[in-house]
């Protein structure tokens, strides 16, 4: 009995541990991009949102798509994190492509829950679902490796030593930059929410399309720079990329209250 009910603790301990080291951002970095967010929301769009999330804030909302990675039933939403692109583009090339990707991705789904979530008649429980969903991909579109390679798997089989320990490209830049600085999410957001109306506008005003962009065009000086078996020195490569984290953390904020804004607000 002892030994069954041992089997039973580590398994699930397993399966809280599992969600956790996938996410993008990780949880710190999601929450950064959804407590920013919330600063920017119109009254409108904040009273919308509230009256879907109910008690819960957007910053922790937005961990939920990886924290239901340990159900099996949602399975099926796998592949809405994340967008491939195994060449560099231009961004015209990458336009023409997108508009006739018709794959399971971060780039479609996020078009179809804006849609979705713009229906007046849309039922309660797909609601909460796809505002979970939408708040998330937006954050994880702006985290580079998202939009990185299949052939690594957006850096998770490009395997590194960080801080003294075995790791990959993809938990550097998920959270082993953002716990490098040792700051709260409440902390961290209040450090780099800084930001001009005209700064916002623009990135607000920019399609999907040119967020994937950007993503990809870091992702591909990232893999330039770094390659399976590598040590990184934490501070230096701090001290070179920690400024894009945080713009890209930034952007992400801005753009979801921008989104949550044009479909609620």
């Amino acid at each position: 009995m002892k030994t069954s009910a041992l089997k039973k603790l580590l398994l699930g301990l397993v399966i809280i541990y599992l969600p956790v080291k996938s996410m993008a951002w990780g949880a710190e970095g999601h929450r950064i991009a959804g407590l920013i967010a919330k600063s920017y929301l119109t009254p409108k769009a904040r009273a919308a949102v509230k009256a879907i999330l109910r008690d819960t804030s957007i910053a922790i909302a937005s961990n939920w798509a990886d924290f239901i990675k340990s159900d099996p039933n949602y399975n099926y939403l796998s592949s809405w994190h994340y967008i491939d692109l195994d060449k560099t583009y231009t961004y015209p090339d990458l336009q023409v492509y997108l508009n006739h990707d018709t794959t399971v991705n971060a780039y479609t789904k996020l078009n179809f829950l804006i849609a979705e979530l713009k229906k007046k008649n849309l039922p309660s429980n797909k609601k909460l679902l796809y505002l979970r969903m939408l708040i998330h991909i937006v954050e994880d579109v702006h985290q580079p490796m998202h939009v990185g390679h299949t052939s690594d798997k957006g850096g998770n089989d490009i395997k590194v030593t960080w801080q003294g320990n075995p790791s990959n490209l993809h938990s550097v830049w998920d959270s082993g930059l953002i716990e490098f600085q040792q700051l709260s999410y409440t902390e961290y957001a209040s450090a780099i929410n800084f930001t001009t109306a005209a700064q916002r506008t623009q990135w607000q005003r920019e399609p999907i399309s040119k967020w994937i962009f950007e993503s990809n065009q870091i992702a591909d000086k990232l893999y330039d720079e770094v390659k399976s078996g590598d040590t990184l020195n934490g501070y230096k490569y701090n001290f070179t990329h920690i400024a894009v984290v945080n713009r890209q953390l930034l952007k992400a904020g801005v753009r979801l209250a921008g989104v949550l804004n044009q479909i609620f607000g």
